[in-house]
């Protein structure tokens, strides 16, 4: 995999003009970009669509779906059409709705001559902390946790996890090398943390076994996006 498709570019805004200048600026040296909740609540599939024809670039839609399954099925389904590479869910859902959003997935791409989107697991947001999780009943490590739900999705037809740069390598042992670490939280040494509490830089996080990087502020808060994203690449290939 070359060091540019493995950076995936948050774009973490509401705003549909500026998305489309910042995938545009970034076009080429990234390997797709995010959007998220945010953006999808704003703009919708029609402003989902303008970015991506901005920047000619995959999607990864991170919508972070968590509901009963058959609601779950009937979202991947709605989003099928964007021909997203990557869609996120809650591992938390459980099982029947992992396995909802993987089989929905699969019959959407065959129904409409489409790649078959690939399903994200997220395990445990890179915002929380231990005592985080202590403090709404999940008196176990993040990492314990991780690990519980990544099996969870593993078994039941997720095609990879969202997972902090802390857990990729013990990740990495746990499962096989084609299930997707999709891996947020990457700081470069010369970026600021702000407020994801478990962060590594790029190299570090490739090091240890991690697929894909979600990098947001580097790039996006830079004065230069382009050359913020082209610095990454460099790290990731020296």
């Amino acid at each position: 995999m070359r060091p540019t498709d493995r950076v995936f570019v948050a774009l973490d805004m509401p705003e549909i003009e500026g998305a489309k200048a910042m995938a545009a600026q970034v076009a080429g040296l990234v390997g797709g970009v995010k959007l998220g909740l945010e953006f999808f609540m704003a703009q919708g599939p029609a402003g989902i669509r303008d970015v991506i024809a901005a920047g000619d670039l995959p999607l990864f839609l991170d919508l972070k779906l968590h509901d009963i399954p058959n609601t779950v099925a009937g979202a991947v389904r709605s989003v099928a059409p964007l021909a997203p590479t990557f869609l996120t869910i809650h591992a938390g859902g459980g099982p029947a709705m992992i396995r909802a959003a993987a089989d929905a997935a699969r019959e959407e791409a065959e129904r409409l001559g489409l790649p078959r989107m690939r399903i994200l697991a997220v395990t445990v947001l890179t915002s929380l902390s231990d005592e985080d999780l202590t403090a709404v009943g999940q008196a176990v490590p993040a990492v314990t946790q991780v690990r519980r739900l990544a099996r969870v999705a593993h078994a039941n037809g997720a095609d990879g996890i969202v997972c902090s740069p802390a857990e990729v390598a013990l990740l990495r042992r746990d499962l096989p090398a084609d299930f997707t670490l999709m891996v947020p939280g990457i700081r470069p040494t010369w970026a600021a943390a702000n407020d994801q509490k478990r962060v590594m830089g790029p190299r570090d996080a490739v090091a240890a076994g991690a697929d894909h990087l979600v990098i947001g502020r580097p790039i996006t808060a830079d004065a230069d996006p382009a050359a913020a994203a082209r610095r990454i690449a460099e790290e990731l290939g020296a």
